[in-house]
């Protein structure tokens, strides 16, 4: 077989691979959307069924042979090229895959899918007794995930890897103690400026029916192709990728506080135009898929804030905003709005932050997850930890688990290593406005006041959408914006708008 017969051959069973996994992301969308609540012993043997099969073809021998092939030949002189790209992250994959026993594949996919059912009503009904078994057999399950992969000096760094390759604990220890030196400090002067915006004006009544059209108006005007993908309700709000042409979102309405979903919904749009955006010949490849999680985290933030939470947007959006809910905004001015969506201030749940306190959320789950996988927390004392490091870090007690340590869905999917990709995004999501701004001018605020985000998007597309797996992250940040990951831009900005904001930078 020559080189060339060998990668044919590799691209061939990766995309077989992409299609499978593609039918368990329907299911697992399905498990958390309309899925009946019996149907979960079944759908956890499903995803069992799949994860197995994944495994059994991704780590089959002849894998490794064509990766080899591949690897020895003039196909991968050129790193950028179609087939280095693809060989690299293959290989990288493969040799990831081949260290993890079938039997723990297929463990994790059966626990993982019985623990985001029992999460979901542990989490209703405040029970972090009925979910703990759950958590335990997943830290459990990761710890010996984590061994199997190896790593150096912690379990962490194992499991990073999966969504954010080559990044290091040391070096998140490094970044979130950085960020919160900086974000503390800002946020208590935002706290104790005498100038205070209204909040009470998010707080009426938002028809949800009205909440859901609006949603999706403003979806479509930043450029999601409903053609291609969908919103629905679901407990805590995700987007599923499946492939070219169904990419799936969802959030949740509060018919009190106009927040929650519409900037939700903001959210899970950009992530899904990133999905979106992927060259639909590649799937089922590495230059189908995105970057990293970090890279998919930086597209949903910048749509949600540095887009959705600007003025030029609501300049645009605002009218609009006015007529569709006139009871509850009539005597409410752009500026009172904006500054309401705009408040800071330290609150409890990680998903309603606003921009200056979100990062503390990550440096919580980020100590606490270190030290579950470690055996220096035990989940039993979990709940007690969550609230001690909380009203150190925000100042408030937590009320309930169910606004503590079960508010989030991540540790009942298993994924432990996923929480500090959220503080990269926002790192990157900064960095790559200001690149975007630098190139594109005033013309992009423009832009926004007439409701046109087809240029920003365009960027996007050109220089992170369109290269899936090309580049890591890292250098993928490099070739868009000039400059390695840096938190300047990130605080930059969240001095300049809070400062004026607030009056106190």
């Amino acid at each position: 077989m020559t080189a060339a017969d060998a990668y044919i051959e590799l691209v061939r069973r990766s995309k077989e691979l992409g299609v499978i996994n593609s039918c368990a992301g329907v299911l697992s969308w399905d498990h958390q959307t309309y899925m009946p609540p019996k149907g979960g012993a079944l759908r956890g043997e499903q995803m069992a069924f799949l994860a197995s099969l994944a495994h059994q073809k991704f780590t089959d021998p002849k894998v490794g042979e064509l990766l080899a092939a591949v690897e020895s030949s003039d196909l991968v002189r050129d790193p950028e090229a179609d087939a280095a790209a693809n060989a690299r992250e293959l290989r990288r994959a493969y040799d990831r895959a081949t260290k993890i026993p079938q039997a723990l594949v297929e463990e994790l996919a059966r626990v993982t899918t019985e623990a985001q059912q029992v999460w979901e009503q542990a989490k209703k009904k405040n029970d972090y007794a009925s979910f703990r078994p759950l958590l335990e057999q997943v830290v459990k399950l990761k710890r010996q995930e984590a061994d199997a992969v190896g790593f150096k000096e912690h379990p962490y760094n194992a499991l990073i890897e999966e969504y954010e390759p080559g990044t290091t604990v040391a070096e998140l220890k490094t970044l979130f103690a950085g960020l919160t030196a900086e974000l503390s400090p800002l946020v208590k002067k935002i706290v104790a400026a005498s100038k205070q915006p209204d909040k009470g004006v998010l707080e009426r009544e938002f028809p949800v029916d009205r909440q859901k059209v609006f949603a999706e108006a403003a979806a479509v005007a930043i450029g999601f192709d409903f053609g291609a993908g969908r919103l629905d309700t679901t407990a805590h709000p995700f987007c599923s990728g499946f492939g070219p042409g169904d990419c799936r979102i969802t959030t949740r309405y509060n018919p009190r506080f106009f927040n929650e979903a519409f900037f939700g919904v903001l959210h899970e749009t950009g992530h899904a135009m990133y999905e979106q955006g992927l060259p639909a010949e590649h799937f089922g490849t590495p230059l189908g898929v995105a970057c990293s999680f970090g890279i998919h985290e930086s597209q949903s933030r910048l749509w949600e804030n540095q887009v959705g939470r600007g003025r030029p947007f609501w300049e645009h959006f605002f009218p609009r905003l006015r007529q569709t809910f006139p009871a509850a905004l009539a005597d409410v001015s752009l500026d009172t709005f904006y500054f309401a969506i705009n408040e800071v201030k330290p609150s409890l749940i990680r998903v309603e932050a606003d921009e200056a306190t979100y990062n503390l959320h990550i440096a919580l789950r980020f100590e606490l997850e270190l030290a579950l996988l470690s055996g220096d927390l035990t989940t039993a004392d979990l709940p007690g930890a969550w609230a001690e490091r909380f009203e150190a870090l925000f100042g408030l007690k937590i009320p309930d688990d169910a606004r503590g340590c079960l508010q989030d869905i991540h540790w009942s999917f298993g994924g432990i290593g996923y929480f500090p990709t959220y503080t990269l995004g926002n790192l990157y999501a900064a960095q790559l406005m200001d690149a975007a701004r630098r190139e594109l001018g005033s013309a992009l605020g423009d832009d926004f006041r007439r409701g046109e985000f087809g240029r920003l998007k365009g960027w996007l597309g050109t220089h992170i959408h369109r290269h899936g797996q090309r580049f890591r992250a890292g250098e993928l940040c490099r070739r868009a914006t000039g400059a390695p990951l840096s938190a300047k831009p990130f605080l930059s900005y969240l001095s300049e708008k809070f400062g004026t904001l607030y009056g106190v930078c």
